[in-house]
């Protein structure tokens, strides 16, 4: 297969040099020309140019206007300017504005000009070779987090029936189990089942849109609670919502934080505490909410405070179940609604996150 030749369009009002750079460099090069801006755009709609060389003084526009008004919908083409005069000013701003390449004083060196062309078009080919590495990289991440999310979905049916299996046999005592194999199997399947949904969690995080709606903390809060208290009736609770404004946010993601810490707040008790609690404070203005979840357990060490958001990473002082990526999923969570979230802990005491999340205008 023949080398592809190296496409240019040269534009200059001044006809003699459109002649002469075309006579030059007509063996080497596939050449266009144009003598106005007019006859440029003409020729970029129809061809697919690698590289734009322009002479900066034309009438109507100048060569860095010119490459400024076709940025947005002509970005790939290299872009080379050629000047007689010294506009070091426009010159620099262009360079900064990532506008041109290089720029080249007129009259040109054949050579010179011959070994910008060639780096030039290098860069072009880099630049489309990345582009296409990314594409498939953000398609083959794309399938994967599909793949993961239909396992993780699929994951779920059989771990139901094998607790659905276990639940029935205590029913109606159909098993024996002195050593306690069967409790040790359920104990296993729920938290495979808990990792599943942290999973889930996770790939919806990064795949929904951002949608802001109007939020009533004591509601969300409310809700919260009355949930977790389902799974532990034992831990008390005292919630204190302040919120005498409206405020927009995404439902779905503060949901997510205050499930994941609230729950996190009462796995980490001390099992053989008489008062095991929890407390949610949260103070809602026109701009942003401030939310502290308190509880009084275990605590974590000053020197793992600041590795609690890395993904899988777990405390080595507790024996507690987790998945280590709970809290990995609020800050994410947090990140995607522009929100923050900080942690003070004394070990043996009990641990205060408080998460501030700005609120947002409601959708006209």
């Amino acid at each position: 297969m023949a080398e592809e030749k190296i496409r240019i369009l040269y534009i200059d009002d001044e006809v003699n040099n459109l002649h002469a750079f075309k006579a030059n460099f007509r063996r080497k090069y596939e050449i266009y020309t144009a003598s106005n801006t007019l006859e440029a755009r003409k020729t970029l709609q129809s061809i697919p140019l690698h590289i734009i060389i322009a002479d900066q003084r034309m009438p109507g526009a100048t060569g860095v206007e010119f490459f400024n008004s076709i940025k947005e919908n002509y970005p790939d083409p290299i872009r080379i300017l050629l000047t007689g005069f010294t506009d070091a000013e426009a010159l620099v701003d262009a360079i900064n504005k990532g506008q041109i390449y290089r720029f080249i004083r007129k009259p040109w060196d054949d050579f010179d000009l011959q070994n910008t062309i060639s780096n030039a078009y290098e860069i072009f080919n880099t630049r489309k070779e990345l582009d296409r590495k990314m594409d498939e990289l953000e398609k083959a991440n794309d399938e994967l987090s599909r793949f993961i999310y239909s396992a993780s979905h699929d994951l779920r049916s059989p771990l139901m029936s094998v607790l659905g299996i276990i639940n029935l046999s205590k029913l109606d005592h159909s098993i024996t189990d002195p050593n306690g194999y069967v409790a040790m199997i359920e104990t296993s399947v729920l938290k495979l089942d808990r990792f599943v949904q942290k999973i889930i969690e996770y790939y919806k995080n990064t795949r929904m849109q951002v949608e802001y709606e109007p939020i009533d903390f004591k509601v969300l809060i409310q809700e919260s609670v009355e949930s977790a208290k389902l799974q532990n009736s034992a831990i008390h609770f005292e919630t204190d919502v302040e919120q005498n404004t409206d405020f927009y946010g995404d439902a779905f993601r503060i949901n997510l934080v205050l499930n994941n810490l609230i729950s996190n707040a009462m796995k980490y008790q001390k099992p053989e505490s008489e008062h095991q609690m929890v407390k949610l404070k949260v103070v809602v203005n026109s701009y942003k909410a401030v939310i502290h979840i308190e509880d009084n357990g275990i605590g974590i060490l000053s020197e793992h405070l600041n590795n609690v958001f890395k993904m899988f990473f777990r405390s080595r002082t507790n024996n507690m179940p987790g998945s280590g990526i709970g809290l990995y999923i609020v800050k994410e969570a947090l990140n995607r609604i522009g929100g923050d979230i900080s942690v003070n802990s004394i070990f043996e005491k009990g641990t205060t996150f408080v998460i501030t999340i700005p609120s947002q205008h409601a959708t006209r």
